[in-house]
């Protein structure tokens, strides 16, 4: 939801002025994937070892070259189905990661809300995909993209504040899962009444 206000400015920026960058026409854009993927992976292993600041920095690492992905392939004519696919997996693995990091924080504490984070994730991105694969593409992106009341960059600011204040983890893990339940919720009800 924020994405769809702030992404034309964020796009401006902070993105299209890398994006005239002529050295990274010799990279592919799924390099660029790639380390967002391994940055993102990287959160589990600082969150283990209490490394807050160090997973907070990688996220927003991740979530910057997960932004710069995308727009340097239809810059490049280079966005492809395989590109597009490489994408949507490493961001589950990103996320995959977060919560698994997150978890291990204290597994006696938060067995249950990192549980319902991955179970509300799978149902929303499960719900993503479906409306994606059965709605006409009108937009710049590889396939339909079915905007939500919780999106990535929604769901990076909800990761940022479980990372930074600990305290809050189980109030905002909870908050977290019931949006994302109605971001699924209120997609599958649009879809199905059309």
């Amino acid at each position: 939801m924020i994405e769809s206000y702030l992404r034309p400015l964020y796009q401006k920026l902070f993105i299209n002025p890398i994006l005239r960058i002529s050295s990274l026409r010799a990279i592919h854009p799924n390099i660029f994937t790639l380390i967002a993927l391994l940055l993102g992976s990287a959160i589990l292993p600082c969150l283990a070892l209490n490394l807050r600041v160090t997973a907070f920095i990688f996220l927003l690492l991740s979530g910057f070259l997960d932004t710069l992905d995308g727009s340097l392939a239809r810059a490049r004519g280079k966005s492809s189905p395989k590109g597009a696919a490489f994408d949507i997996v490493s961001d589950r693995i990103v996320e995959v990661a977060i919560v698994l990091g997150l978890y291990l924080v204290d597994p006696t504490e938060r067995a249950l809300p990192s549980l319902l984070m991955l179970g509300s994730i799978l149902i929303c991105v499960t719900s993503f995909l479906i409306v994606g694969v059965f709605t006409e593409n009108s937009s710049s992106k590889s396939f339909h993209y079915s905007p939500g009341l919780i999106e990535r960059a929604e769901a990076f600011i909800f990761f940022s504040a479980m990372i930074l204040i600990p305290s809050a983890f189980v109030m905002l893990a909870y908050l977290f899962s019931a949006l994302v339940l109605l971001t699924a919720l209120i997609r599958t009800v649009q879809f199905c009444s059309r």
